[in-house]
């Protein structure tokens, strides 16, 4: 508890050490969100801070608060993602070496990142804890001092002035994803220290529950995390530390899975113009699909990061088109007689669609013999004109099936 106390009261001392090096991200109101979940919604846009995440924060307030002799050493960390990045910038921007031990899986446009804001990156092992160990080796080698990404006092302090900045909006509740939760933990420090009535809800993905588990348990447990796109929040298990916190100030922690986070990154694409990685976009995933009820009250979504790989988001984008069916593909069976092709492409156009592919398939069984099947890929503005092309078709004595 002793430690939990100074943690609380270290926060504003962390404000006031890193605010030259940060940014004070915006708070941005949501009319459509607000509009669609019938509450007063913000959105905490922490994807637009200094690397493009909230690491730097607790990043600067380790380092800022370490011992001269030790800054002189260097400082290491183990990361494949945004923790690597906030490391690496802090330390270049106070001067001091910094090593980065990712592993050989890493994104190279995250090795890259990290490269350029001047670590030294040493790629090794296939898994985060095989990474830890050749880091152990050169902590011992090197006299190096690690920068854990969330089981330190000072790194929790330093995530949780962003607690302070979303206070500014007197919440009802809050909403933050969960990894190994230093940042929830700092946020819910801040929060609960100004206010005891503001709601603090986590958000893990499904294919990481360690802190739901655990705190639904009431002791600490590991859960081996399963694939996610939130590459971000998948982790083992927390520490003893952020369970400790988690467990008093935290109200709530909820589970959202990679649909539900896709559709959330679309959506805050599409109506924010705000591109935020998986990991970010878990609290308004949580709040879209009905995992968090906020009807009437003031709800702040904390936007984590927007370090997406750009193939990802890529393919989240074509695949959420492809299932709210702005994007179809519509299998036809046609003669196989010049002009078949062409009545089907004017159909498609006079319900405004616009083509993307077609291919031809005379070969497969279920096809007759002078005929062809042919998939046509294409937009179309609304989904309400799907039906008039299919009997139109049907109309033609053209058979016609959408595909899933």
């Amino acid at each position: 508890m002793l430690m939990i106390k100074q943690i609380q009261e270290g926060i504003s001392k962390a404000r006031e050490l890193i605010l030259p090096y940060i940014h004070e991200t915006p708070m941005d109101f949501s009319s459509t969100f607000s509009r669609m979940l019938q509450a007063e919604v913000y959105l905490k846009l922490e994807n637009l801070q200094k690397t493009g995440s909230f690491k730097v924060r607790g990043a600067f307030n380790k380092i800022l608060n370490m011992k001269e002799e030790d800054k002189k050493k260097g400082v290491i960390a183990v990361s494949a993602g945004n923790h690597a990045q906030g490391v690496a910038y802090a330390a270049s921007t106070l001067g001091i070496k910094s090593v980065i031990v990712m592993p050989e899986t890493a994104p190279v446009s995250k090795y890259r990142a990290t490269k350029g804001y001047g670590a030294e990156v040493i790629l090794y092992g296939k898994f985060i804890h095989e990474s830890m160990k050749k880091a152990q080796d050169l902590i011992r080698e090197r006299n190096l001092t690690l920068i854990h990404p969330y089981d330190d006092p000072f790194i929790i302090a330093g995530q949780g002035t962003a607690g302070l900045e979303m206070y500014n909006e007197k919440p009802d509740i809050v909403v933050v994803p969960i990894g190994g939760g230093g940042l929830i933990s700092g946020i819910s420090l801040a929060l609960k220290s100004v206010n005891p009535n503001i709601k603090v809800i986590g958000v893990q993905s499904l294919a990481s529950p360690s802190l739901k588990i655990s705190k639904d348990l009431g002791r600490l447990a590991e859960i081996e995390p399963s694939y996610s796109i939130a590459d971000g929040i998948l982790v083992k298990s927390p520490s003893d530390l952020t369970f400790q916190i988690i467990s008093e100030y935290v109200d709530d922690i909820v589970l959202v899975d990679d649909e539900e986070i896709a559709w959330a990154m679309m959506m805050l694409m599409e109506r924010s113009k705000t591109v935020v990685e998986p990991a970010g976009a878990a609290p308004l995933a949580a709040l879209l699909s009905g995992k968090i009820r906020a009807n009437g009250k003031k709800v702040i979504a904390f936007l984590s990061g927007g370090n997406v790989d750009m193939s990802l988001l890529a393919r989240i984008i074509d695949k959420t088109l492809y299932k709210t069916k702005r994007i179809v593909k519509a299998r036809v069976i046609v003669p196989d007689k010049p002009g078949y092709l062409n009545k089907v492409l004017n159909y498609v156009a006079q319900i405004r669609g616009n083509i993307i592919d077609v291919v031809h398939d005379r070969v497969s069984s279920d096809v007759m013999p002078g005929y062809t099947k042919i998939y046509v890929m294409f937009e179309v503005a609304e989904q309400e004109a799907l039906s008039r092309f299919i009997l139109a078709l049907h109309n033609e004595n053209i058979e016609v099936k959408l595909i899933d």
